[in-house]
């Protein structure tokens, strides 16, 4: 079995994205018991099993660091590694503990394995259904609205949309200076609000100037700092181009210019904590369905939501069930196809409070091997135009690289 063909459950509380931030600030001195308010600890109805360090980080790679960069570059999957290492030489020295003071290992993403979900996991250090950003495209409860949270500005309020407190609000809290780096447009979106409330925000619309951003803020430090950087670019070369094209090469390479550069101006003290929110692979056109092409898949279906690799059906009162079986005779081991109960039963998003359920469809579809579903009325007409995708749980798209370089 190859990437791609097998299933992967997150591992909320022992190895996945969402343990990477309380990691980091417990190796800065930031723990639960320590001067940080109750308005900014996780409830613990909603935490997963596990400590606050599950990943060993205070302990293990950053015992001792009192600054730390945290790199997240977008669809940056643990199975491209290979792909990417003829164009990315530093990348791949640290994927190999080539480098002095690096250490390397994979971790999972939380579910759906999406843009949205994972900023806010490491954002807030929970999991999906936490935190409520359960997918890319949401119907917001009580309406037939869909919410892309990409394009999200303050139409749902981002603070009750996303009530928990971040990562970062909780460093600040407690003394520990705390930056995000992002490009300048997203600085008062609804994702960003949701996701980094409580850090300084520095704008940067470049692969240097994101390098720079980073590492003058490290060079500043007078005492515990955390800074955030995010690299969108690869995730859209892929989505636009499809993996290992030309465009994606470029991008990669850009990527490993950055992270040189990082490496390289590393302060004494500090280190430089590599991840990805998901990984992401081509679909053929002869693997995609169109629910909107066949009236069986759309039959009593009221909202559709999600993405073309995880979607959220909002079924009309009575249909779930009949919805459950047309979709698994017609799909058949193109996808698991099971109810809301079923899902949240089996771990998919960890703890869900009951004000988050009804953002989950009545029915969840999630693609296996290099299969799609578009809804080609209702999604942007862009989206069935993509070569890559992810949103699944196969472990190309789960699995994301957790690479650190310490000074």
């Amino acid at each position: 079995m190859g990437p791609g063909e097998a299933t992967v459950l997150p591992r909320y509380g022992a190895a996945s994205l969402a343990d990477v931030m309380p990691g980091v600030l417990t190796s800065l001195g930031v723990l639960d018991s320590q001067r940080v308010p109750d308005s900014q600890r996780v409830p613990d109805s909603q935490r997963v099993p596990g400590g606050r360090d599950p990943l060993g980080l205070a302990d293990g790679p950053l015992a001792g660091v009192r600054a730390v960069a945290v790199l997240l570059i977008d669809g940056l999957g643990h199975h491209l590694l290979p792909v990417a290492a003829p164009y990315a030489p530093t990348l791949t020295a640290v994927a190999h503990e080539r480098v002095p003071g690096s250490s390397a290992r994979a971790i999972t993403a939380g579910f759906p394995s999406t843009t949205p979900t994972s900023l806010a996991s490491l954002g807030t250090g929970a999991a999906s259904g936490a935190h409520g950003l359960v997918g890319f495209f949401l119907k917001i409860p009580g309406t037939d609205r869909v919410l892309n949270h990409i394009q999200w500005r303050d139409d749902p309020d981002p603070v009750r949309w996303q009530p928990l407190a971040t990562q970062f609000g909780r460093a600040a809290a407690s003394g520990v200076s705390a930056h995000v780096v992002d490009r300048p447009e997203l600085a008062d979106s609804g994702l960003s609000i949701a996701a980094y409330r409580g850090a300084a925000f520095i704008g940067a619309a470049t692969v240097d100037a994101l390098a720079d951003r980073m590492l003058a803020v490290l060079a500043a430090a007078t005492g515990p700092t955390v800074v955030y950087g995010y690299h969108p670019d690869l995730d859209k070369a892929g989505h636009l181009h499809g993996v290992d094209s030309e465009a994606w090469r470029l991008a990669v390479a850009d990527v490993d210019r950055l992270v040189t550069r990082l490496v390289d101006g590393l302060p004494a003290g500090s280190a430089l904590v590599l991840v990805a929110d998901h990984g992401q692979l081509d679909v053929p056109a002869e693997r995609r369905f169109d629910l909107d092409a066949d009236p069986r898949l759309r039959a009593g279906i009221r909202v559709v939501a999600g993405e073309p690799r995880v979607r959220y059906l909002h079924t009309v009162p009575g249909a779930t069930e009949d919805v459950i079986a047309a979709w698994r005779g017609i799909l058949g081991e193109a996808a698991w196809v099971v109810s809301r109960d079923a899902a949240v039963a089996q771990g998919w998003f960890g703890p869900v409070p009951e004000e988050h359920l009804q953002r989950i469809g009545d029915v969840v579809v999630g693609c296996h091997f290099d299969y799609a579903v578009l809804a080609t009325r209702t999604d942007p007409p862009t989206v069935a135009k993509l070569v890559a995708f992810h949103g699944s749980a196969t472990d190309v798209e789960m699995m994301i690289p957790l690479l650190i370089v310490r000074r």
